[in-house]
């Protein structure tokens, strides 16, 4: 499990392993029934607190994202994926429509716009590994 922790962007710690967290299971890096790190090994990989860890999957848990198996640790639940995947689309389609309404009331036409997206979208194809069928 790949976690990346910025101390000074000014996000929690916890919430920035929750959000991280449910990228991976998004994306497919954490599936379903896979086990993740103890929270004392998250902890001293990460070289933070073991109760920020704790809190974080505390709140994985409450999202029924991560589940207990009794003497086996903290795994991921086995619906999560959709779960995660549509949070991230309604954060994606909120994020956009920011994006859309600050380039309207900047004086962008929608064609711009329209242009703008379609060649963000040409950029990632071109930079995406081959048989990858995303986007």
């Amino acid at each position: 499990m790949l976690i990346s922790i910025d101390p000074s962007n000014g996000t929690p710690i916890y919430e920035q392993i929750v959000r991280q967290v449910k990228y991976n299971v998004a994306n497919g890096s954490l599936v379903g029934g896979q086990q993740v790190p103890s929270v004392r090994d998250l902890a001293k990989m990460l070289a933070i607190n073991p109760n920020t860890i704790q809190r974080a999957y505390q709140l994985l848990q409450s999202d029924g994202v991560l589940e207990t198996v009794r003497g086996r640790g903290q795994h991921v639940a086995a619906g999560a994926k959709r779960s995660c995947v549509s949070q991230r689309a309604r954060v994606i389609h909120d994020e956009l429509a920011m994006v859309v309404e600050e380039g309207l009331q900047a004086g962008l036409e929608p064609a711009e716009l329209r242009e703008s997206f379609e060649a963000a979208i040409r950029r990632f194809n071109r930079r995406k590994p081959p048989g990858d069928s995303s986007a």
